[in-house]
């Protein structure tokens, strides 16, 4: 198989790449959308705002790449974010391939970013999740995020539900950082290398 992450400048993909590689799996690293559409399986990681990281997207051409992608798709935190139609920070159109808009955490959840630990819950039958549990952990750090749809696969709350695992076709998107997340994680990324949409 080959795994590989779009190399979008943002912080996260030593953290990423290394949690494959505890798995077994050596992920390819590419700012090239040539050679990123090839892969088997894609990431998009992110760390930062939105409206960087779009543009950073628009002017390498990632952004097109990754709207035309038909293999399996996981956006990782701030990359999740970028799947959805809009996000409120600094008025963001993001690349609309899950419908809804993202918007900043209320400010009566408690401290922001929204950084540490919580459990995943109303969990939905589905690949992505296979041998996760509803109140197991994982580990965010962020402070915008959608809300719950039809294409929610796990929710979390932190002043308000929020959408933390999500699936439409075949992209799929972890709000947290599933290779920060422990046993859970490294389970959510192993079924990511076998889901089919």
């Amino acid at each position: 198989m080959r795994l590989m992450i779009a190399d979008t400048g943002c912080a996260n993909i030593a953290s990423v790449r290394y949690g494959f590689a505890r798995l077994g799996l050596d992920a390819e690293v590419s700012p090239d959308p040539a050679r990123l559409r090839r892969a088997d399986r894609l990431v998009l990681p992110g760390v930062g705002s939105a409206q960087a990281a779009m543009t950073a997207l628009r002017q390498s051409g990632l952004d097109s790449m990754v709207r035309a992608f038909e293999r399996p798709l996981l956006g990782i935190c701030l990359g999740m974010q970028l799947l959805f139609e809009h996000s409120d920070e600094a008025d963001t159109p993001c690349l609309g391939l899950a419908p809804g808009r993202v918007r900043a955490l209320p400010g009566s959840a408690g401290p922001v970013p929204h950084m540490g630990w919580n459990t995943l819950q109303e969990i939905r039958d589905h690949d992505l999740l296979r041998g996760v549990d509803e109140g197991d952990y994982v580990y965010f750090v962020h402070t915008f995020a959608a809300a719950p749809d039809a294409h929610t696969l796990a929710r979390c709350t932190y002043g308000a539900p929020f959408a933390a695992v999500l699936a439409k076709d075949n992209v799929f998107g972890c709000q947290f950082h599933p290779e920060r997340s422990a046993a859970t994680g490294a389970r959510i990324l192993q079924n990511f290398l076998q889901v089919q949409p």
